[in-house]
């Protein structure tokens, strides 16, 4: 049995108005399992980046005599620190270039939000809603309680399809998507910064090196790269598949966050914009496919590596939510 799709969408604010009582869920949130997948996929980083943290304490303390066993506990801990109201703040303004709704766009979504959330019993007053500045159709969930949409969407979407978007950015934050995504980056910033850096002092020390000594260390890395495999069956080449499991996991993250609002009533609307959306792409595909430049669909390797599923995929797994129930 499918979920009935809801008569009247564009009836969202007349029906909740701001004195109307609400239940809320006893659990708010959860993890589901696009959540614990993303964080078993950033376990490799995480490790990673805790041997750096353990490697910088025996140097801390051989330098300042700061005690060895403290500065990893410190970082462990610091992930609570993302999710901290006021960190998140400077998250939205800073990183993400968020700002704060204006009273009319405020007065927008507020009413919507509140609609949607009550639909999910969830106490929408937990959540910040932000403003990005740009003209795509965007929305995003991000931290602990962020939930950004993009002022084009807030002024050109009709309320029904402002739902939508925000009951899928909902279905992030209850699902554990975006909070175990930013803990996930957290936990992996060591990692990616020693990278980053061993990729720019590359260049700079093969340039300092003869021909011999850069020979005989390309040979010793790929004998204890060779000895590694050899000890561990080969489990670090798993690595390599790390960025299309990651994305993977990521696109069925969206699809859960879609199953999500059309659970609560938004598969229609969500489904119709989706089209739309899909629609106006294609044209463009055309419009560019006919001009003198000619430009080339997206390769199969770039969608198998995007965070995102295509339309066409979204609709089809909306399809369930779409017929009438029996």
């Amino acid at each position: 049995m499918h979920p009935t799709p809801d008569p009247d969408p564009d009836d969202l604010v007349r029906r909740h108005a701001p004195g109307t009582r609400v239940t809320y869920r006893a659990r708010q949130r959860s993890v589901d399992a696009t959540a614990w997948l993303r964080l078993a996929l950033h376990l490799p980083a995480f490790l990673l980046s805790l041997g750096l943290v353990l490697a910088l304490s025996v140097l801390l303390d051989a330098w300042l005599g700061l005690p060895v066993w403290l500065p990893a506990p410190l970082w462990l801990a610091s992930g609570a620190l993302v999710f901290n109201r006021t960190v998140e703040d400077r998250l939205a303004r800073h990183l993400l270039r968020l700002q704060r709704p204006l009273p009319h766009e405020l007065a927008a979504l507020a009413p919507v939000w509140r609609e949607v959330t009550a639909r999910a019993g969830v106490d929408g007053s937990r959540y910040q809603l932000w403003i990005e500045d740009s003209r795509d159709l965007n929305a995003f969930a991000a931290a602990g309680h962020l939930v950004g949409v993009t002022r084009y969407a807030v002024e050109n979407l009709p309320r029904s399809q402002l739902a939508a978007v925000l009951a899928h950015e909902l279905g992030h934050h209850t699902g554990g998507h975006a909070w175990t995504a930013l803990l996930a980056r957290w936990y992996a910033l060591p990692a990616r910064a020693a990278w980053r850096l061993a990729v720019r002092l590359r260049p700079r020390m093969a340039r300092g090196l003869s021909y011999g000594a850069t020979v005989a260390l390309t040979a010793a890395s790929c004998w204890l790269a060779y000895l590694t495999l050899a000890a561990t069956y080969g489990l670090p080449l798993l690595l390599l598949a790390l960025p299309w499991l990651t994305a993977a996991v990521a696109r069925r993250g969206e699809l859960r966050a879609d199953a999500h609002a059309a659970a609560l009533g938004f598969g229609p609307t969500l489904a119709a914009l989706l089209a739309q959306v899909l629609a106006e792409e294609e044209e463009q595909e055309r419009r560019d496919s006919a001009s003198a430049a000619g430009a080339r669909g997206t390769g199969p390797f770039a969608r198998l590596l995007s965070s995102h599923p295509d339309h066409r995929t979204r609709l089809h797994h909306l399809q369930p939510y779409l017929r009438p129930a029996r």
